[in-house]
């Protein structure tokens, strides 16, 4: 039995695990998306920003190639990511690393390059992150935003955000 690297305290993941349970067991669509009327390709040049105020913490991780699935080269990961006001994520793509991101306190905006408008999203909303996304982040508020992130990434090394 493979045993999953967990680096929080007990509590961090039942909270996970009952959030994600919750969010399933939900019927609510999305929020935060951008409305299709915005929707365009290319509408936003990547930028060079740098992380700012971000704390990035891996709560848990598995190989999921040594899952059932074997998805060989794969990773399953949940994060905990906490910006304080002023805080940027900076650019990365989901082009190679789908994601679900939950917002669990403040709100924060999201420049995607495949909306012309910003978007904003809330404490509750759920984002997902496909391929076709790039996109920075950044907390325009005053209270410090923590957000719950589970994605599959390729490269161990990877450190996007």
């Amino acid at each position: 039995m493979q045993r999953i690297n967990f680096r929080a305290p007990r509590q961090v993941f039942v909270l996970a695990c009952a959030m994600v349970g919750a969010m399933a067991a939900s019927s609510a669509a999305f929020a935060g998306e951008c409305p299709a009327d915005k929707m365009k390709p290319n509408a936003r040049e990547k930028v060079e920003y740098k992380p700012v105020g971000v704390t990035d913490v891996t709560l848990g991780s598995i190989d999921l190639g040594k899952q059932p699935a074997h998805i060989e080269g794969r990773e399953l990961r949940f994060r905990k990511l906490t910006i304080e006001p002023g805080g940027i994520v900076p650019w990365h793509s989901h082009d190679d690393r789908p994601a679900l991101i939950f917002v669990q306190q403040g709100e924060i905006v999201e420049y995607a390059s495949n909306c012309v408008d910003s978007i904003v999203h809330k404490a509750g909303d759920l984002r997902a992150e496909v391929y076709g996304t790039s996109h920075w982040w950044k907390n325009l508020g005053k209270e410090t935003v923590i957000l719950y992130v589970g994605d599959v990434r390729k490269d161990p090394a990877d450190h996007n955000m």
